[in-house]
């Protein structure tokens, strides 16, 4: 028996020079198996004989047409779990053994090739240069991302162009509006050129519900703006048809594939700060994009020219301050000064932070929070007050805000032990004090000592010996020099020198 590029080598040299034996040498066979094919004129697959009859009895035609029901019944079943299914079945007890599992298997993949379901057909397109982006969001928590010691969780915005697979990604919270523009004009700028269209899904950034009850959505007014801004012709792919987005759908995978490879190759997913995770993440993407550069000539060569200005990346909202020195934003409570309490402020809101204004004056600048509930609280805002009034602190509809870590916890638990409810919410607003002074990480490396057993007694005032200690000031005085001089010359005068009885 020959391998079939045996048997092609082997003809070959026999027509071009019709020696047996040199074609043997050639073909790598011995001369009787050469004569053999070269007298048959048929190769090794037609000469060999079809092996139609069984060499033992079938161990599984037992329980086979029983399978085969309820594979009909049900295509999606897998080999192994019905296997498993029939073997423990009664009527079938000692017909079949667990050795026949592989037996089983072939049996139920040749039902398949033969009478099962077709599979889904994937239909490839020709793209043009140019031609669209398509953009969508991904979440990358499964990336294990930590930035100053806290999981990050985050989403991407993703920008692809479909022809050349140049592609762009963003940070963001969530799949908003905010979001978009500024993943959008991210991309673009980047790029350098704008495209033809802008593939979305039916994420309600870009579209809305035309009405209850329909599944028809249509693109908002502010998503229309966007796009009128770029020139861009928007499209959207049919309601749960996301294979209408394949290019970035697919490519959402692969770039968390590529990031994952280089944390691996970084050897640590902690960043310093949210900075250092964008840095990270502008490399791998260039890399990517730099073995795409020929692709991408073409597209660019055919796309137009970005507007001379670029659309603002945040909405403004005026929000009065509460008596409770706090502003509602997004359905998210914010903390501020107290001395803002009775204002209107004016907040512009972005994707990842607030910056709050007064007038034109900037007066602090906060992280967003997501969601739609909950406060966000700076202990700083409320510490003085709270000092003034401990009371409330007991009830506060905020409190929980107030334990900046599982440690202070602690530290609370362990001041209520020793000192009572009353002294011992007024010790921890005492603390909260000190930590403003200092620094949250100071103090949190003391109090590691005194919430560990065995629990010594401590009070905040102790640690602020230790934490900022008191310079001792004395008191420095002059010594005193008598001049005697001053004494006679006042002897010898012949003034009088008046005196007071």
């Amino acid at each position: 028996m020959i391998t079939k590029q045996q048997y092609h080598r082997l003809m070959n040299e026999h027509q071009a020079h019709g020696n047996i034996s040199v074609s043997a040498l050639k073909a790598d066979t011995s001369r009787p198996t050469a004569r053999k094919y070269v007298r048959a004129g048929k190769s090794p697959a037609q000469l060999q004989a079809k092996h139609t009859w069984r060499t033992r009895s079938d161990p599984v035609s037992g329980i086979w047409p029983q399978a085969q029901a309820m594979l009909e019944a049900a295509p999606e079943l897998e080999a192994k779990a019905l296997f498993d299914h029939l073997l423990l079945s009664e009527q079938q007890c000692g017909e079949v053994q667990e050795q026949h599992l592989r037996t089983f298997q072939r049996r139920v993949l040749q039902w398949r090739l033969q009478q099962g379901p077709d599979k889904e057909v994937f239909f490839p397109q020709d793209r043009s240069p140019g031609q669209a982006a398509q953009l969508d969001w991904t979440h990358a928590t499964e990336l294990g991302i930590r930035i100053g010691g806290q999981r990050y969780d985050h989403l991407l915005c993703h920008v692809v162009l479909p022809y050349s697979n140049w592609e762009w990604g963003t940070r963001c919270q969530s799949e908003s509006l905010l979001s978009l523009r500024h993943g959008l004009q991210e991309g673009l700028q980047r790029l350098g050129k704008v495209p033809l269209e802008l593939w979305v899904d039916h994420s309600s950034a870009a579209t809305h519900q035309i009405a209850s009850g329909l599944s028809e959505r249509t693109f908002n007014q502010d998503f229309l703006s966007i796009c009128e801004h770029y020139g861009v012709t928007p499209r959207t792919i049919n309601v749960e048809c996301p294979n209408e987005n394949g290019d970035v759908e697919s490519a959402n995978g692969h770039l968390k594939r590529r990031l994952n490879q280089h944390l691996l190759l970084r050897g640590s997913r902690e960043f310093t700060s949210e900075a250092d995770y964008e840095c990270f993440l502008g490399g791998v993407l260039n890399q990517a994009n730099a073995r795409r550069s020929k692709a991408v000539e073409e597209e660019l060569a055919v796309m137009r020219s970005l507007p001379p200005t670029r659309l603002s990346e945040y909405e403004e909202v005026y929000c009065p301050v509460s008596k409770y020195s706090t502003i509602r934003v997004k359905k998210v409570g914010y903390s501020v000064p107290a001395r803002l309490i009775g204002q209107e402020l004016k907040v512009e809101v972005s994707e990842n932070q607030l910056q709050i204004y007064f007038g034109r004056e900037l007066l602090l600048t906060v992280p967003r929070e997501c969601g739609d509930r909950g406060v966000v609280l700076d202990y700083r805002h409320v510490i003085d007050h709270l000092l003034r009034k401990p009371g409330a602190f007991e009830r506060y509809r905020y409190r929980e805000e107030l334990f900046l870590s599982p440690l202070f916890r602690q530290a609370y638990d362990q001041l209520i032990a020793q000192h009572g409810q009353r002294h011992g919410n007024l010790e921890y607003l005492r603390l909260l004090k000190l930590t403003s002074e200092t620094n949250i990480v100071e103090v949190e490396m003391m109090l590691v000592e005194y919430t560990c057993p065995p629990y010594p007694a401590w009070s905040v005032e102790g640690l602020r010996q230790l934490l900022l200690p008191r310079a001792s000031t004395s008191i420095q005085l002059t010594e005193l020099q008598p001049n005697c001089h001053c004494y006679d010359a006042l002897l010898s005068s012949s003034q009088e020198v008046p005196h007071v009885q």
